[in-house]
């Protein structure tokens, strides 16, 4: 599995209330998801290294990608193959001398500005596009709508980039039909009573991709 290729990027926390999170991103790998990124504010250093570890043994065997969030320190620790950061955390530049040459690295977008110069900066892998709709998971951040991806889609970029933002199975024909091949989602698995199911369902919803270089 490689970024050019993925589709469906899922973020999830450490599942603490569940208590499944291996089961649970087993579940999820396996319906067609083809990132899953360990985001967790609430985790120790500790904890987060405890829960990664799971998920790469998990990814592996699915033969999929999995990221670490917003820490050059502790992807590098990990050997995650994907670290995503956002607009406030270290710039890209810097967290490369981080985690090396081959770890790929996204950011977060959110303006039409931010998008254009995630397009072309050198030290990008891929983007994110939102939020697209509001969402709990990024409280006080507002939504940017459809136009957002559209305005992506019409840079005709070769980076690869993902919408994100409140995208479930209600909505996700609106961001296709805007311009978006990629989605990452949260709640419209992480709250979903069948996981597996869900991740088919929304991978069947979006095109199939044209692998792009990740530049």
């Amino acid at each position: 599995m490689s970024m050019a290729t993925a589709r469906l990027y899922l973020c999830t926390d450490a599942r603490t209330r569940q208590g499944d999170f291996a089961d649970f991103v087993d579940a999820a790998f396996a319906g067609g998801v083809d990132i899953i990124q360990l985001r967790d504010k609430a985790l120790e250093g500790a904890e987060q290294l405890e829960l990664l570890g799971i998920l790469a043994e998990v990814a592996d065997r699915h033969g999929r990608l999995w990221s670490a969030n917003d820490r050059a320190d502790i992807a590098r620790v990990t050997g995650a193959p994907v670290l995503h950061l956002g607009q406030k955390d270290l710039p890209e530049r810097l967290a490369r001398t981080v985690v090396g040459p081959h770890t790929v690295i996204g950011l977060s977008t959110h303006t039409p500005e931010q998008v254009d110069a995630a397009a072309e900066a050198d030290g990008l892998d891929y983007f994110c596009v939102g939020p697209v709709w509001a969402t709990p998971t990024k409280p006080g951040r507002a939504a940017v709508g459809t136009g957002l991806v559209r305005h992506a889609a019409s840079i005709g970029t070769n980076r690869p980039w993902f919408a994100i933002g409140g995208i479930d199975l209600t909505n996700i024909d609106e961001v296709v039909a805007a311009g978006a091949e990629r989605v990452v989602v949260v709640r419209a698995i992480t709250e979903s009573d069948d996981p597996s199911g869900s991740a088919r369902r929304l991978r069947e919803a979006l095109p199939a991709v044209v692998p792009v270089r990740a530049s």
